[in-house]
């Protein structure tokens, strides 16, 4: 079985375009690696390391794998020439037409899904435009009406209740029904993605020690705890509402295919401390893979060739093995 994944470099005076230079030490027999980006952009990157690297256009009824020493790209016009380290708001309309045409082709299934690189949201919405994430973009753009964000690295994956959005507004937020549309999605995505056949997903509550019997708060008592009930009550596996403070001990992480987390900050800290270089994100509940790199655009590394590919590894590997997954 071929699969194809479309890669989007991201931010093009971040470091995203140079990454890809790293691609090309990849030989992937039964999978192409598209990059959505300028091939002008590309070549200047994958230039400062001093290697051939052979460039090939992407033709749609060629399936080249992805070999060592060659990038396959489609190729999408810059707005302006764009100089590493230095953001300019002309290229914002660039940035989202490479996201536009990864997703049409992954929703049409040309391409099995993306792996996005890093983007500068504030570039974007200083066009006017009104730009939240790749998360929710992708959501929007396929008309999905749930998707769940999770993280991970090697030693455990977690996911969000609530993405971006700002923490006084997270409490009237966690509703029974938010909570069941997270939870099923994330149950589901975990047998059918990771071919996990019974998830194990522990929470997280909302408040310190877990709203310590509704001293610390009322939201476990009033909201997560009768939710979990009924959703136990359809089979799936929730553990918690545990204190988050102490809910990262190595006899839950060995026990957890997912934690779950009521807000942005609740568990990524930890995450991104445990596995940094090595982390991805993904996008579950899409009618297509996405999986990204877990870092941003590190303007002050971008053009130095110094920026650790490791965790766009991490998202390569998780998408093809993915994609192999549902496939069966």
């Amino acid at each position: 079985m071929n699969y194809r994944l479309a890669i989007t470099p991201g931010e093009p005076s971040g470091v995203g375009p140079e990454l890809m230079y790293h691609i090309s030490k990849l030989d992937l027999p039964d999978t192409q690696l598209i990059l959505i980006a300028s091939i002008d952009l590309i070549k200047s990157r994958v230039a400062l390391f001093h290697e051939d690297v052979e460039i090939i256009e992407y033709d749609k009824d060629k399936f080249v794998p992805q070999k060592k020493g060659t990038l396959c790209v489609l190729d999408v016009q810059l707005g302006a020439p764009s100089v590493p380290g230095k953001l300019d708001t002309r290229n914002a309309e660039y940035v989202l037409k490479t996201l536009d045409i990864a997703s049409d082709k992954s929703e049409s299934g040309e391409f099995s899904g993306i792996i996005t690189g890093p983007i500068s949201k504030a570039v974007i919405a200083d066009t006017g435009l009104n730009f939240t994430g790749h998360t929710e973009y992708f959501q929007e753009r396929t008309h999905t009406q749930k998707v769940v964000m999770m993280l991970g690295c090697k030693e455990f994956n977690v996911a969000l209740a609530t993405t971006h959005l700002p923490l006084k507004d997270v409490s009237a937020a966690i509703t029974e029904e938010l909570i069941t549309e997270i939870v099923t999605i994330l149950n589901h995505d975990l047998k059918t993605k990771f071919g996990i056949e019974k998830p194990c997903i522990i929470s997280a509550g909302l408040n310190p020690h877990a709203g310590e019997d509704g001293h610390l708060g009322t939201e476990e008592l009033e909201t997560i705890i009768p939710t979990f009930e009924k959703l136990r009550a359809q089979g799936i596996d929730i553990v918690g509402p545990l204190p988050a403070d102490t809910m990262f001990q190595q006899k839950f992480i060995d026990k957890a295919d997912a934690f779950l987390t009521m807000y942005h900050d609740q568990g990524l800290p930890v995450l991104k401390y445990a596995g940094f270089d090595s982390g991805f994100n993904t996008t579950l509940g899409l009618p297509y893979i996405r999986t990204s790199v877990d870092h941003g655009t590190a303007l002050d590394l971008a053009g130095t060739t110094k920026a650790d590919p490791g965790s766009l590894y991490a998202a390569v590997e998780l998408a093809i093995h993915i994609a192999k997954r549902s496939k069966k």
